[in-house]
């Protein structure tokens, strides 16, 4: 009768850390996927940037000024909302420098 007991303490106790360690993992890799989302996003704007600053390059010859010529005549569409665009262009015939960053970060 004592062994019993024993056991069903043995057995609620590992049951019980076993649930604390799944929230505890379940949590961790909940944290971080967000920051992943966030920069895989902003990976993904700045790759629409430049490709879109190419394909200026190919149709005009130059790349573009600034990210509002693509905006208006390329059909950019950015959400300046959620991430912020640095776009920098040196030289009409050089690939402009692009850098994004999620906001709140």
């Amino acid at each position: 009768m004592y062994s019993d007991r024993k056991k069903k303490k043995t057995g609620v106790l590992v049951t019980v850390l076993a649930i604390l360690l799944v929230l505890v993992i379940a949590l961790a890799a909940f944290g971080h996927s967000g920051r992943d989302v966030s920069e895989e996003g902003a990976a993904a704007i700045r790759e629409t940037v430049r490709r879109s600053a190419l394909q200026c390059y190919a149709v005009e010859g130059v790349y573009p000024p600034d990210l509002q010529y693509l905006q208006d005549n390329y059909g950019l569409q950015i959400n300046t909302e959620d991430y912020a665009v640095a776009y920098d262009c040196f030289a009409s015939n050089l690939p402009p420098d692009v850098r994004v960053v999620a906001r709140g970060t």
